[in-house]
């Protein structure tokens, strides 16, 4: 198979899809790989140990497209990827369909098959290549959060630790999946007071025992939800539905009695957003204000520490790549069900329930295509 690795062209985004050493093992296994020049360049992998890997390095985006039974990508096709879409082609990648049915339509349109990292499931149900993001994107809340209380940043003034003598910040953490646990992780690290809240009973009891009782850990409702965030000094939402629209658990209403100066992180605006007033921003232009609230809802934070980012995705992600190249994506998705759930578009055909209930389409299954 040739596998294809352009250069990401969403906003300050400096991942790239496959390392040096996928290529390696890629190109040990029959494969050829084409990369475009200085996609891996702000990842700190450049082109000399591609090619010293086995890449070949291809001047032009259009090209890696063109010439690529699959493309490799981190972050979703932007609009201006589009035109490179036909039909045959295997998309590897993060897509995050359900906010966006433009890309639905295009993927549809070209009868690409769309394999999304957020949806594909290992043997246990749980989502592999979605969790090393989540982990970077929890941790990256907090730090992220507390630079924006800062006062320069519109915050209000508050160190989330803390000093002697003065209470520390609080921390609000909705949902305790990934994310919320790895923000927990930071947040109580850097002695701030931390309130998760998520549905889950049983969820609930475990961080309480992770943390030995240092997190404060509340049954989520919309009463609970009210009170915690108006305490907040700093508001991480981290609510997950796979492939999903995100629910909106902190309302307008909610946002407007809430502390002026307080921050609201949304790390789940990939999906929608879990905050009434979140839309997605930028890395170049990451927050605003609502009420007097900042809001930070960039839809790719992990791209801010691209090195990291990079290892820990595909760390994940190669595994599914080296199958789907092995056996070809239909054998792939008929071999691992895992594959399969990744499954978003397939020949033509809208193949995820939770895209299609958030866009008001209909779906087959893709088990029923192939």
């Amino acid at each position: 198979m040739i596998v294809g690795v352009p250069k990401e062209v969403k906003d300050h985004e400096s991942r790239v899809g496959v390392t040096p050493a996928g290529v390696k093992a890629l190109v040990e296994a029959g494969h050829t790989v084409l990369v475009e020049h200085d996609a891996g360049a702000l990842s700190a992998f450049p082109d000399d140990d591609y090619q010293s890997a086995g890449a070949e390095i291809v001047g032009s985006a259009y090209d890696v497209w063109r010439l690529a039974d699959m493309i490799v990508k981190v972050k979703e096709p932007v609009e201006k990827e589009y035109r490179h879409f036909r039909e045959g082609l295997v998309l590897f990648t993060y897509l995050h369909l359900a906010p966006i049915p433009g890309l639905t339509n295009a993927l549809l349109e070209k009868k690409v098959t769309g394999i999304a990292y957020e949806t594909v499931r290992d043997r246990t149900g749980a989502l592999p290549l979605l969790t090393p993001m989540s982990e970077v994107a929890g941790r990256m809340s907090v730090q992220v959060g507390a630079t924006y209380l800062e006062k320069e940043h519109g915050g209000r003034g508050v160190l989330l630790g803390g000093v002697p003598g003065v209470a520390p910040g609080n921390v609000c953490i909705l949902g305790g999946g990934i994310v919320g646990t790895n923000a927990a992780k930071i947040a109580l690290g850097m002695g701030a007071k931390v309130t998760l809240l998520d549905l889950n009973l049983n969820r609930l009891r475990d961080l309480d025992d992770i943390f030995s009782g240092r997190l404060y850990t509340v049954a989520s409702n919309s009463y609970n939800v009210e009170r915690a965030v108006c305490e907040a000094d700093l508001v991480i939402g981290g609510v997950l539905i796979p492939g999903a629209a995100a629910p909106k658990i902190v309302t307008r209403a909610m946002v407007s009695k809430m502390k002026k100066g307080a921050v609201i992180v949304d790390v789940a605006i990939d999906q929608g957003g879990c905050i009434e007033t979140a839309h997605p921003t930028t890395h170049s232009d990451p927050s605003y204000l609502v009420d007097g609230v900042v809001h930070y809802c960039v839809t790719n934070m992990p791209a801010a520490v691209p090195n990291t980012s990079t290892l820990a995705l595909t760390n994940a992600t190669f595994p599914y790549v080296l199958k789907i190249a092995k056996l070809g994506a239909t054998a792939a998705i008929q071999e691992d069900k895992g594959i399969a759930e990744g499954v978003n578009t397939y020949n033509g055909t809208l193949t995820y329930a939770a895209v299609a209930q958030a866009q008001q389409r209909d779906f087959t299954l893709v088990a029923d295509l192939i």
